[in-house]
């Protein structure tokens, strides 16, 4: 198989989540457990930093291996989903994992594969691990791709575990209440490794101080912090992340991070991980703005930093996924702005005709499109050089446009 179709084969084997949602979602271990035991343990081979939580786990990552980067590390970064192409998922020191590598693996562990019907995300992870483990890196930072107890890349024991907020998000999974959804991020918590939380949020304080007890696991609250950074990313909501990052990177041990490696990772995350999609300038007059928040929390900050644009009319193209609950987020978008609603090419994708119905209950108006790229080729059309046009609502719509 050459490269696209090894991409292809993987996508068809199981559903991947992010694709098609529910159905794809497998709550056990015990294929990835299997599938290491094969690849011969390579997550025993490397130091790890394991990161979870409902908002900022991907930036939090991104700004720990820039780092330790700057440290002069060899980094390995896993992280999901990808934006435009699948090799995002999987870097070391900024650098996508060779196409040719995903194919030669896939290739060689095909049969395993198709026999255990693992799934998209247990392969990828077994991927991960082997490249990181041939390729001797100093220490990769694991991104959970959902939730943490069960999450495929919970096989990991790492140096430090970060778990960086809890909000209501992917419901269906992880339970209906902030302490059950904590409760399923905190499986990333093991026995005697210290442990960081990056917001105290007092719903959940209980559940990680329990869980930290019965692991005699150390936990820092990074959100104690007072001391600010300078970023090179521009999201209010980065100054909670970089704290979180900053947080994990003290209590660190057995490498030498100087306070300068700190300073100079956080100001270059973009340039050593390329890392696109949060609170990103596509281009000035008119000001594109496209960022990557979907759920309540995530978009509560990036709506109220919208409020802060000076703007003659604000445009927003507008596209979610089909299990989002529209009457939680569509009441926080601003009802004075021209929408241009969308779907996201993908299975999971809301349909626009049924986002525009919706989104009329509350007052929010504009005309439906069948693609994104549509939808923002209008808002480009009707935008005059003092407008702003903010594209989200999903991680698929940003993909499609960056």
């Amino acid at each position: 198989m050459n490269y696209q179709q090894t991409l292809d084969w993987m996508f068809a084997q199981l559903p991947m989540y992010q694709r098609e949602g529910k159905t794809a979602f497998k709550k056990d271990l015990t294929n990835i457990l299997l599938f290491s035991e094969v690849l011969n343990f390579p997550e025993r081979k490397f130091k790890t930093i394991h990161v979870g939580g409902t908002n900022g786990k991907g930036s939090t990552s991104h700004m720990l291996g820039s780092i330790l980067q700057e440290a002069g590390y060899k980094v390995g970064l896993y992280t999901s989903p990808h934006l435009k192409n699948f090799t995002e998922r999987i870097r070391i020191n900024g650098r996508e994992i060779p196409k040719r590598k995903v194919t030669s693996f896939i290739n060689k562990q095909k049969g395993f594969l198709g026999k255990k019907k693992l799934s998209f995300f247990e392969m990828t992870v077994g991927l991960a691990f082997d490249y990181f483990a041939n390729e001797k890196v100093d220490i990769a930072i694991i991104e959970v791709g959902l939730g943490g107890r069960l999450d495929s890349t919970n096989i990991i024991t790492p140096e430090i575990a970060v778990i960086t907020n809890i909000g209501l998000d992917h419901t269906q999974f992880l339970g209906e209440t902030l302490p059950e959804i904590a409760y399923e991020k905190a499986g990333i918590i093991k026995n005697k490794i210290p442990v960081v939380i990056g917001e105290k949020q007092t719903e959940v304080l209980d559940v990680f101080l329990e869980k930290a007890k019965e692991c005699q696991s150390e936990i820092y609250f990074a959100s104690n912090d007072v001391k600010n950074y300078p970023l090179d990313l521009l999201g209010d909501y980065q100054r909670a992340n970089s704290k979180t990052a900053v947080a994990a990177i003290q209590q660190l041990r057995g490498f030498t991070i100087s306070e300068k490696n700190i300073l100079d990772g956080l100001l270059h995350v973009v340039k050593n991980t390329n890392l696109k999609g949060r609170w990103q300038v596509l281009q000035e007059n008119p000001k594109v703005i496209c960022d990557t928040a979907h759920n309540k929390e995530g978009l509560a900050i990036v709506l109220n930093q919208l409020k802060k644009e000076q703007y003659k009319k604000l445009h927003i193209v507008l596209g979610v996924v089909l299990d989002k609950n529209l009457d939680e987020i569509l009441p926080m978008f601003p009802k004075e702005a021209t929408y241009y609603f969308c779907k996201p090419n993908i299975p999971r994708g809301l349909s626009e005709v049924v986002l525009q119905e919706k989104a009329t209950n509350f007052d929010l108006y504009g005309k439906k499109y069948m693609t994104v790229k549509k939808a923002l080729a209008a808002a480009l059309d009707n935008a005059n050089q003092e407008d702003t046009i903010y594209i989200g609502g999903s991680t698929f719509v940003v993909a499609e446009i960056i």
